[in-house]
């Protein structure tokens, strides 16, 4: 039977029942979680072998009370079951498992080898193309496959991390995005599907290093497929079937010479030092150099580290660099200094000021004509309340931005395809940071705002309207309190920059926003404004945004 394990146990030590000496309680699990019994023979055992005192073993009685005992507990038959198949997936092939239960009831796997059956391959080819036939295919040939196999299980689509804390196991996660975070249910997973994403991402690494069948990048799977749906995903041909299709589970089975070679078994053990990825999680407080375990480890950690500093460059530091550049001259009244630290301009030579069209910066000349756009930027004065007005006047500059020299100075450090843009606009800030090419794998922005001139209801307001829009359009968004941080990434370099776009129109007619935030209801109508906005003045549609990106 495929479609279960069976499990042999005894008291005592188990070589009478590999020798084929004594009567054993056999269990056949399902395969399937909860990894239910689907078939029980408890055997009457009189003897068992124990350790002798001085050495060696020997036969002893059983007390009556045991004989007729089952030996496994429900709870160490379904984590046994769960052992068995850890370890068949490893391998690839169905396995002979030697275990052991200690007194504390710690299982112990003493070893596993291949179990040498043959399946009649024939009968199983013969038969699949009219099985297939029977289960219609979802969708065909979208997207890039990752790790080659076959899942099956129900479908769950994670639309937040906090839904990875209830992943089931057994299911096949979808989801819009791919994520490093899969790896916290990357062991319980019978495959990955993703709307975007790319094969040579974090998450496709691991779902290679733990073999989960994977496809990515497909644009219709959290459309196309509902959370509870029963599907079969073959990542061998590119298909998604509706249904279990047990049998192609069991043809997948049936081949795989190549992994059990003595080569194939040296380089995985080499690779371990290599490319294993521990460091999963930039959230975590294990990631540290200290938890570095391989190369891809070390690369993973510097990499973040990177980008981190990158996000987090002061104004102290933008002054200091030595490169081209000047201030930028606009329709709207924003003191911006531009920084060119490769081919982020074009030529500039003796010119201290810098027109709009002299940007050759991708992700900087897509913000601009967001942030310039006709309607977006409001330059009638604002009329604060006795409220408002205490309140501007109790706050004070960030302590890195309260001298002199930088009172008012907005910065912008930029390359052909990077933008790293600071603004100060009243008494908010405003950070983007964002990376534009022709590799969607590489493309990102990520948006920070904190801030305002009055009190912290309407600046929390503010915030909200922000995270709406931003969520709306397929950005991951968290708000505390008046602080925005929002990130988007792995699309098409025209998407990222439609997303660029939008940023501009946000951060212009959100700039003074906080002093109209008098009560809840204005998120939801200012939301409503800022879509037609974007509709007539860039001919943007949000919810062709969403459903595209």
């Amino acid at each position: 039977e495929r479609d279960v394990m069976l499990i042999s146990c005894v008291w005592g030590l188990g070589a009478p029942v590999v020798e084929g000496r004594a009567v054993a309680d056999q269990y056949q699990v399902s395969r399937r979680f909860p990894y239910n019994p689907e078939k029980t023979d408890i055997a009457c055992k009189t003897e068992t072998l124990v350790p002798r005192s001085g050495g060696g073993t020997e036969m002893v009685s059983i007390a009556p009370n045991l004989q007729a005992t089952a030996c496994l507990p429900p709870n160490q038959l379904k984590r046994l079951a769960e052992a068995g198949l850890m370890i068949e997936k490893h391998f690839k092939t169905p396995q002979d498992i030697e275990f052991a239960v200690d007194s504390a009831g710690k299982i112990i796997i003493l070893q596993a080898r291949s179990l040498m059956v043959q399946f009649n391959r024939s009968r199983i080819v013969g038969d699949l193309p009219a099985i297939l036939r029977d289960h219609p295919a979802i969708f065909i040939g979208k997207g890039s496959i990752v790790q080659r196999g076959i899942g099956i299980g129900r479908v769950f689509i994670v639309y937040r991390d906090e839904d990875l804390d209830v992943f089931p196991r057994g299911a096949i996660l979808v989801s819009k995005y791919t994520s490093p975070r899969f790896a916290k249910v990357i062991r319980k997973t019978a495959g990955i599907i993703t709307d975007v994403g790319s094969a040579t991402g974090h998450m496709a690494t691991i779902a290679r290093e733990f073999r989960v069948p994977t496809i990515v990048n497909t644009g219709v799977a959290t459309t196309l497929l509902r959370s509870g749906q029963e599907i079969t995903l073959d990542a061998e041909e590119n298909k998604i079937y509706d249904g279990i299709i047990k049998e192609l589970r069991n043809y997948h089975l049936a081949e795989d010479p190549i992994e059990e070679t003595y080569e194939y078994r040296l380089l995985r053990r080499v690779l371990k030092k290599i490319s294993r990825l521990n460091l999963v999680d930039p959230a975590s407080r294990d990631f540290a150099p200290s938890s570095c375990r391989t190369f891809h480890d070390i690369i993973r950690f510097v990499h973040e580290k990177t980008v981190e500093e990158l996000i987090n460059l002061n104004y102290d530091r933008h002054a200091n660099i030595n490169a081209n550049g000047g201030k930028l001259k606009l329709s709207v009244p924003l003191n911006l200094l531009l920084i060119d630290v490769g081919e982020g301009l074009a030529e500039t030579t003796g010119r201290k000021t810098i027109l709009p069209e002299q940007i050759a910066s991708i992700p900087m000349r897509a913000f601009i004509d967001g942030l310039t756009a006709p309607g977006a930027w409001n330059t009638e004065p604002t009329s604060l309340d006795f409220g408002s007005f205490m309140s501007s006047m109790t706050r004070t500059f960030f302590p890195g931005l309260a001298t002199p020299r930088y009172i008012g100075q907005n910065l912008a450090l930029i390359s052909k395809s990077y933008a790293h843009i600071s603004l100060r606009l009243g008494y908010h800030f405003n950070m983007i940071d964002a990376f534009v090419s022709d590799d969607d794998n590489s493309n990102y922005i990520y948006f920070r705002f904190m801030g305002g001139v009055t009190d912290m209801t309407k600046r929390s307001r503010r915030a909200q309207f922000l995270a709406d829009v931003l969520a709306k359009n397929d950005f991951r968004v968290e708000v505390h309190g008046d602080l925005v941080v929002a990130r988007i990434k792995k699309l098409s370099m025209e998407r990222i920059k439609r997303r660029l776009n939008l940023v501009g129109v946000l951060v212009a007619f959100s700039r003074q926003l906080d002093v109209q935030m008098v009560n809840d209801q204005q998120i939801s109508l200012y939301a409503d404004q800022f879509n037609e906005l974007i509709t007539s003045t860039l001919n943007l549609n949000m919810q062709e945004l969403s459903h595209h990106g």
